[in-house]
């Protein structure tokens, strides 16, 4: 037997510090990690085998711990989880189909159960024996408790208590040659043909193989249901061939039967004749074809047709049902499609859409049927956070870690970054980004190309070309402003996009990658060509602000205060604005409290507060154009601590 020689061992449980199995109360210290049942530790070339049967294995309830240095079952114990223990149960299925043909078989047929069918028969008995005494050394899975009981008096009483073991016992006991032993001669009476139709009790093994096949990822879903269709219409042919062959069979008039009327003396012509006879009748009489060459003579026959004729409703409505269901599942996509499209053409033509935009949005609702299989964004929304991140990384990793904007910022960033993209198509000749909308995203293009446009007094202005591995829309999310461009496709197009608000969050903790962002941002600006520049007035001030706060020396300094100036809209034109930390925003004055604001000074200043004092007089030293050394506030109170400050306060610098 299989047992505790072989490795098999039975879950420990941890619960409340103390480990537990059903065959044992010790308690025992905690000491290894945890590690879950349903991947058992196996050699590493059956990984994937474990994750494909995972469906199948034995699942601890909420709550337990399973501990890797579980207990071993008692010795002759089986775990019922045991690949060899299902590669048995998977061998005795085959006999199985064996036992429910021929039980029927030898039931009209009774010259095959007189013959080698008989000797057949006394060997898979032998082997379904085996498999009752097996079973009294298999462990079961408590389901109050959810332990492995492996305790022999518990598994015994279980088996023995429940009535499969009765059915099991009677499904293999050879009942006629038992009682031709015991009566020293052959019997063949009617009884024992009705006795071995108790095999077919064992039709529940090939259920719960189907129902196991039909969770195993290794196999397909598709030929599994198959198979079983097949395998549920071929019983039923059979099984209704041979019991009408009976009713002939058994008539005391064989004239006056189906078969009778056109094979004279059937009984003792060949069985394989009478049984293809049954068999295209069975298989006439279920395809509803009728051709009525073979039809009911006797009462018996008619009543046992009407019958059969009922079943074959039933039979047949559930073949069609799941035969369509597997066929049209394929098709099911493309139905989609096309009321998707019928619906956008309904549309466009109820609001006279322009020719142009109706293609955009035809093209973009074919090519999201199209990537439906390469996105799969329904199966990733059920996947860990962990598992998603890990594909993202695999996918995009480095085609953004190359892009200019994140050249030489640590990994860490990198990973969090890629962790919240989200992959896109975009069909060709299809606006991403639309000039003067809100800079809500930003792209990084894996793949494709896409035109840089600006328009102008009505007239599109082609600028440049971006490829993969470039970015686009991030000038208007970096400088917080309207979109400066028009960013068109050129042909199929795969991008990731990261929103705003996302990458305003994951950079706030990273200020050394952040200078090194604004670094790589800046000096990219300042290669831009000209015909982009000429888009951007503002460009040159910003260039400039970033060089004067390059040049401050203070080393307490952690970012760069130029890059957290915000001016007022109404004097002056955008900054790049603070992305990387979490900074305040406050409005700035070049005079006392108590003056009156020069003619040269309308307005106060919105600007990002700076880290430090210094910063903040340097910076209003810009601004205003004169050195400042105090700051106060609108009640003449001096600030000394730039942390006391809060959003929106008006300060004083003179």
């Amino acid at each position: 037997m299989w047992g505790r020689d072989m490795g098999f061992r039975a879950p420990r449980i941890r619960i409340h510090g103390v480990q537990r199995t059903a065959s044992s109360n010790r308690q025992l210290p905690e000491t290894r990690s945890p590690l879950p049942l349903l991947f058992r530790r196996r050699s590493s070339g059956q990984i994937i085998r474990n994750i494909a049967t995972v469906s199948s294995s034995l699942l601890p309830a909420f709550g337990t711990v399973i501990d890797e240095g579980y207990l071993q079952l008692k010795k002759y114990v089986v775990a019922p989880y045991d690949h060899r223990y299902r590669m048995w149960q998977t061998f005795l299925v085959v006999l199985v189909v064996y036992s429910a043909w021929a039980s029927i078989f030898e039931l009209a047929f009774k010259k095959a159960a007189t013959g080698t069918l008989s000797h057949i028969d006394l060997g898979v008995d032998a082997f379904f024996a085996v498999d009752i005494v097996l079973t009294f050394f298999v462990a079961y899975l408590d389901t109050t408790t959810y332990l492995l009981v492996d305790d022999h008096k518990k598994i015994a009483t279980r088996y023995l208590t429940k009535p499969w073991f009765i059915m099991d016992v009677a499904s293999t006991l050879p009942f006629q040659t038992i009682y031709s032993i015991f009566s020293s001669r052959m019997n063949h009476e009617e009884v024992f043909g009705f006795l071995n139709l108790l095999r077919l009790w064992r039709l529940r093994r090939v259920s719960q193989l189907f129902i196991r096949l039909e969770k195993d990822t290794r196999f397909s879903y598709f030929w599994t249901r198959y198979f079983k269709l097949v395998g549920v219409t071929l019983l039923a042919v059979h099984s209704a061939a041979c019991i009408y062959f009976w009713l002939a069979y058994n008539h005391p008039l064989e004239d006056e039967t189906w078969i009778g009327s056109e094979v004279n003396d059937f009984k003792h012509r060949s069985i394989w004749l009478s049984y293809t006879y049954s068999m295209y009748w069975s298989i006439v009489t279920l395809t509803t074809v009728g051709y009525g060459d073979l039809h009911a003579v006797n009462t018996g026959e008619k009543v046992f047709n009407m019958f059969y004729m009922l079943f074959n409703i039933g039979l047949t409505a559930y073949l069609i049902g799941n035969m369509t269901n597997l066929v049209v599942h394929s098709a099911v996509q493309t139905f989609a499609m096309r009321d998707s499209i019928n619906d956008i053409l309904r549309y466009a033509n109820k609001n006279r859409l322009p020719e142009n935009l109706k293609e955009q949005m035809l093209a973009h609702m074919q090519l999201k049927f199209k990537t439906a299989e390469l996105k799969q964004e329904e199966v990733l929304e059920d996947l860990p956070k962990a598992i998603r991140s890990s594909i993202s990384q695999h996918l995009f990793r480095n085609t953004v870690e190359n892009a200019y904007l994140f050249k030489g910022v640590s990994e860490d960033l990198v990973t969090q970054l890629v962790s919240e993209m989200e992959a896109e198509y975009f069909p060709p000749k299809v606006e991403i980004i639309l000039q003067n909308e809100i800079p809500t995203d930003f792209y990084v293009l894996i793949s494709g190309a896409v035109d840089v446009m600006s328009y102008k007094n009505g007239t599109e202005q082609f600028l440049s070309t971006l490829g993969a591995g470039d970015l686009a829309g991030e000038i208007g999310v970096l400088f917080n402003i309207p979109q400066p461009f028009v960013v068109r496709t050129k042909r199929l197009s795969q991008v990731v996009r990261l929103s705003h608000q996302h990458f305003k969050q994951i950079m706030q903790p990273h200020s050394e990658d952040g200078k090194k962002i604004i670094s790589n941002f800046t000096q990219y600006l300042k290669e831009l060509k000209k015909d982009m520049l000429d888009e951007l007035p503002f460009l040159t001030e910003s260039l400039e602000e970033m060089d004067i706060q390059e040049r401050i020396p203070n080393d307490d300094q952690r970012d760069v205060q130029a890059h957290n100036s915000l001016e007022d809209e109404s004097t002056e034109g955008p900054h790049v604005t603070s992305l990387f930390t979490k900074s305040i925003r406050v409005i700035i004055h070049g005079h006392h409290p108590e003056e009156l604001p020069t003619e040269k000074v309308t307005f106060g200043k919105l600007v990002y507060l700076p880290d430090t004092v210094e910063g903040l007089l340097g910076l209003a030293e810009k601004k205003f154009g004169n050195r400042g050394n105090k700051i106060v506030m609108e009640d003449g109170t001096q600030v000394e601590d730039l942390d006391a400050l809060r959003e929106n306060d008006h300060l004083f610098v003179f």
